[in-house]
């Protein structure tokens, strides 16, 4: 129990992977920056689907493909309710990179001109840094990029100074997936309109630990992954300004993002169906759908709080550990603790942590370009989410004391 509002044991036994052994220790899972686990309720959802309702969408004639349907399309819903959104605004993709990569084939390569200018910051993972570099390449305009104040926050002062009227897109992350850095979107985006650029944000570090509204924020378009937000991997979303989707030309085409096709032409289906060409990945659909049905019948302010205090925990051993450093202090983090250990390399520290029964990730988490500017060849980075206890973070640590005596 870590407080009135959450208990810990009940939350940790909706998720069965936790309750396991890796190399004869209790499995510590702090690598859920790259996915989440699951909880019974969408394993539950995923046979559900499978076992009883299994079909094509759409157009078929019969019961089973009218009930796989309407829970296909009731998870579509139910996204649009998550972020504040209509239906016809929400596209499903193969998670956040398809997503942001939609938006820089069919905007960026469609609008760009030489001379004008994509905006992203130094800490983007790499899907949010490498779709518009390509872009801007085929069009020949300019990668502009925010460099960072020494705590890994955004040099906001610079942001500044690089937006102008030759800004045509501003791409950011919502909270960066190496460094954990909470970045002002809501501020940034403001100021990116103002100047007529279209915006997006990369969400998938951030819808699994606090509520999003997509039109609190004003975005033009939010992109996230299903695997981060506690639902399968495969699927996506992607938000995006009905308008805007209206004037986008499709990104693939086939079958049933069309309306009518013949030898000489084809033209194309309404929103959302217009961008997703193929049979769709309907049962991750439904388990996300599952997720956050899940997720929203939990305390998210207790949730939240408890994320809080497992960083606010590590931080404050992190500190006091001789030979740590860690790598981004801004004030305004979700849970992430990245750091290097003196003596060691990033992977062999890994590796001997999970000896332990320890899993966290190591290595660059496709920022090579941040790591470059930090002048490191990558971290350790252990993160957190709902179901870790403090408990879990006390045996990180202990586990380091072990791995500096091998080092």
């Amino acid at each position: 129990m870590t407080s009135k509002a959450l208990d810990i044991n009940a939350l940790r036994a909706q998720f069965p992977i936790l309750d396991q052994q890796v190399n004869g220790k209790p499995l510590v899972y702090l690598d859920n920056g790259a996915t989440t686990q699951k909880p019974v309720a969408v394993l539950d959802a995923l046979q559900n689907y499978y076992r009883g309702v299994n079909s094509n969408v759409h157009r078929g004639a019969h019961y089973l493909s009218d009930e796989a349907t309407g829970q296909f399309e009731g998870a579509r819903q139910t996204v649009a309710d998550f972020l504040n959104a209509s239906r016809e605004e929400i596209l499903w993709t193969k998670g956040t990179t398809e997503s942001i990569n939609i938006v820089a084939q069919c905007v960026a390569r469609e609008q760009l001109q030489p001379g004008d200018e994509v905006l992203i910051a130094t800490s983007e993972h790499h899907a949010n840094i490498v779709p518009w570099q390509q872009a801007c390449l085929a069009k020949g305009a300019t990668l502009k990029v925010i460099p960072l104040h020494d705590d890994c926050s955004l040099d906001l002062d610079a942001f500044d100074q690089l937006l102008s009227e030759k800004t045509k897109i501003f791409a950011i992350g919502h909270a960066s997936n190496a460094l954990g850095t909470l970045n002002p979107v809501k501020e940034m985006v403001a100021k990116a309109k103002a100047v007529g650029s279209i915006t997006l944000v990369d969400g998938a570090q951030a819808v699994a630990h606090f509520p999003v509204d997509v039109q609190d924020l004003g975005v033009d378009f939010y992109a996230f992954s299903g695997h981060k937000l506690f639902a399968p991997t495969g699927i996506g979303v992607l938000y995006g300004r009905r308008d805007l989707l209206e004037a986008m030309p499709p990104y693939q085409t086939g079958g049933e993002m069309i309306e009518v096709v013949t030898f000489e032409k084809s033209t194309w289906n309404q929103l959302p169906y217009k961008f997703e060409a193929g049979t769709p990945n309907i049962a991750g659909a439904i388990g996300l759908a599952a997720a956050i049905n899940w997720l929203d019948n939990q305390d998210r302010a207790a949730l939240e709080a408890h994320e809080n205090a497992l960083l606010a925990r590590a931080t404050e051993q992190a500190q006091a550990f001789g030979g740590l450093k860690i790598i981004g202090t801004a004030a305004s983090k979700v849970s992430v603790l990245s750091f290097l250990l003196d003596g060691g390399h990033p992977a062999d520290v890994g590796m001997l942590l999970d000896k332990q029964g320890v899993a966290v990730r190591t290595g660059h988490h496709c920022t090579m370009p941040l790591m470059d500017s930090l002048g490191i060849p990558g971290t350790v980075r252990a993160s957190f989410s709902i179901y870790n206890t403090l408990d879990e973070v006390d045996r990180l640590f202990e586990a380091l004391e072990k791995v500096k005596t091998f080092l």
